[in-house]
C-alpha cells in the first residue's frame, strides 16, 4: 500500500491487535474481534503475557476506559463527552478498531449535517430510471454498520442540528431504521453499536434533547489531572507525530514541553501551578492537550526546517500566540497581563519570555 500521512487506527497498530488476539482467551461478544478485557488492554497498554509491549493509547483514569468497553458490550450507545482535546475523537477511534477492527464507519457532525447523511440518500440515477428500489439507496456509514455489526462513530454530535440528532432515537432504541419509501428496514445484528463525541464549550453547540441523552451511556472524559499526566502524552503524541511527518528535527527537550503544558495549565485554570500568583485572567480559547501538541510540532517544524534541528523557546513562541489570541482585542490582554506578570517573573523562563515578547 503507498504510503498515506494518517493511517487508520487499526492499520497503524496492527502487529498489537493482532498479538491482543493471538493471547486472548477470553469471552468475546458477538462480532467482536477482541475480548473486553482485550479492548481495555489495547487502550491502556501494557506488557502481555508472551513479553509483547502494547503502548497506552489512554493516559488517565483506566475505570472510564472500562465503563466504555463495558457499555459497547450492552444494548447501550456510548456518548464520550467533554470540552474540546480530551481525547474523545482519539478514543472513539481506537475504541472501534479494536472492537470491529475497523473504524472508518465515520459520520462528521457540522451544521450542515443532513437527516439523509445519518440514514440514507439515494442514487438519483437509478432512482429516475427504475424507480425506488433497494439497488437505488446509498446507505450511510450508520446503516453499514448496523448491517455488519461494527460500530458507527458520530463525531461532534452537538454540533449537528436538533431536529437531525432526533434520527438517531429510533435507532438507538429499537435497533431498526424503517425506508418507508421501500416498505421495508434495516435491522442491526450483533456487534452493532454506536459511539458519539460531544462538548458543551464551543458556540455553535446544540443541546441533545432528553430522549436522545437517556439512549446513551456517558462518559465524561476530563482534562489531564495533573501536569506530569499532560506531559506524558504532549511527548508521546509529538514522538508518534513527528515521526509520521518526518520533521528534521531532534525529539524536543522535556523542558520546553513541561514550560508549554505548564502555560496552558495556568491560562486554562485561571491560576499559576506555584501558587505564588492567586489569579490569572483565562482567554477565550479551550487550550486544550491537543492544542499543546500541535505547538510543540509547529516548533518542531520550524527548527527543523529552517533553524538547527533543535527546539528553543523562539520556535514556540509563535505557537503559543497561535494558540492563545483567537480573539485579538480580548486575548491580548489576557496574554500580556500573563507575560508580565507571570513569565517575566520567573529567573529561567527569561529566554522564553523575550520570544513571546519579539512575537507581539
Amino acid at each position: 500500500m503507498s504510503q498515506v500521512l494518517r493511517q487508520h487506527a487499526e492499520q497503524q497498530f496492527a502487529e498489537e491487535l493482532d498479538a491482543l488476539q493471538k493471547v486472548d482467551d477470553r469471552p468475546r461478544p458477538p462480532n467482536w474481534k477482541l475480548s473486553p478485557w482485550a479492548v481495555l488492554q489495547y487502550l491502556m497498554g501494557g506488557t502481555l503475557s508472551n513479553g509483547f509491549e502494547v503502548s497506552a493509547k489512554y493516559i488517565g483514569n483506566p475505570r472510564l476506559m472500562e465503563i466504555a468497553v463495558s457499555t459497547l458490550a450492552t444494548d447501550r450507545a456510548l456518548l464520550l463527552y467533554g470540552v474540546p482535546g480530551t481525547a474523545k475523537s482519539w478514543v472513539s477511534e481506537h475504541l472501534s478498531a479494536a472492537v470491529s477492527g475497523d473504524s472508518t464507519m465515520l459520520i462528521q457532525g457540522t451544521a450542515g449535517t443532513s437527516e439523509e447523511q445519518l440514514r440514507y440518500g439515494w442514487n438519483y440515477a437509478q432512482l429516475l430510471a427504475h424507480g425506488p428500489s433497494e439497488k437505488a439507496l446509498i446507505p450511510s456509514p450508520l446503516v453499514n454498520a448496523m448491517k455488519l455489526g461494527k460500530i458507527a462513530r458520530i463525531e461532534e454530535l452537538t454540533r449537528i442540528p436538533a431536529d437531525v440528532q432526533d434520527t438517531l432515537i429510533t435507532v438507538l432504541s429499537e435497533k431498526t431504521l424503517p425506508v418507508p419509501e421501500l416498505g421495508m428496514e434495516f435491522q442491526a445484528v450483533p456487534g452493532f453499536s454506536v459511539i458519539a463525541t460531544a462538548n458543551n464549550r464551543d458556540k455553535g453547540v446544540n443541546e441533545l434533547s432528553s430522549a436522545l441523552k437517556r439512549r446513551f451511556n456517558t462518559v465524561v472524559l476530563p482534562v489531564p489531572a495533573s501536569q506530569d499526566e499532560e506531559v506524558q502524552i504532549v511527548t508521546k503524541r509529538v514522538g508518534e507525530q513527528s515521526r509520521a511527518l518526518q520533521l528534521p528535527a531532534e525529539a524536543p527537550a522535556l523542558q520546553e514541553v513541561r514550560r508549554v503544558v505548564q502555560i496552558f495549565r495556568e491560562l486554562r485554570n485561571g491560576q499559576t501551578e506555584d501558587g505564588k500568583t492567586v489569579r490569572v485572567k483565562s482567554p477565550s480559547s479551550t487550550l486544550s492537550t491537543a492544542e499543546a501538541i500541535s505547538v510543540i510540532n509547529s516548533g518542531m517544524a520550524l527548527a527543523g526546517h529552517f533553524g538547527d534541528g533543535v527546539l528553543r523557546a523562539g520556535d514556540v513562541a509563535s505557537g503559543l500566540l497561535g494558540a492563545v489570541i483567537k480573539d485579538p482585542v480580548q486575548d491580548t490582554v489576557v496574554w500580556k497581563e500573563y507575560l508580565e506578570t507571570v513569565l517575566k517573573e520567573r529567573a529561567d523562563w527569561k529566554d522564553l519570555y523575550r520570544a513571546c515578547r519579539e512575537q507581539l
